[in-house]
């Protein structure tokens, strides 16, 4: 079944100002996605990693990318397709917090 990477964007303000029912209701969406075997995580502190030209690996402490909302974490789901992927996150955390989730196709 193929596989789908996401990145769910959101804030604390986003998060707060949307009715606990339908947080309650977006953690456990995120519970069944576990339960069908997604592997989801909050996102930590991020490292970049340069090694140009293979001649030193060079790290930095910060986010190569920007965004309007934070990263707030990822998962790796199954689905049928990007439609049933996308059904699948669109009852997430972030996407019901006034944040977003973006969902990349992960070719192998």
């Amino acid at each position: 079944m193929p596989r789908f990477v996401t990145i769910g964007y959101g804030d604390r303000a986003g998060y707060d100002r949307t009715d606990p029912a339908v947080r309650d209701a977006a953690h456990a969406n995120d519970q069944a996605l576990k339960r069908r075997g997604a592997l989801i995580g909050i996102a930590g502190a991020p490292v970049q990693v340069r090694n140009p030209d293979a001649r030193g690996v060079v790290t930095e402490n910060a986010p190569f990318m920007s965004a309007q909302l934070p990263i707030a974490g990822f998962a790796i789901i199954e689905a049928a397709d990007m439609a049933e992927a996308i059904a699948l996150v669109s009852a997430s955390p972030c996407a019901v917090a006034h944040g977003t989730v973006e969902v990349w196709p992960l070719e192998e």
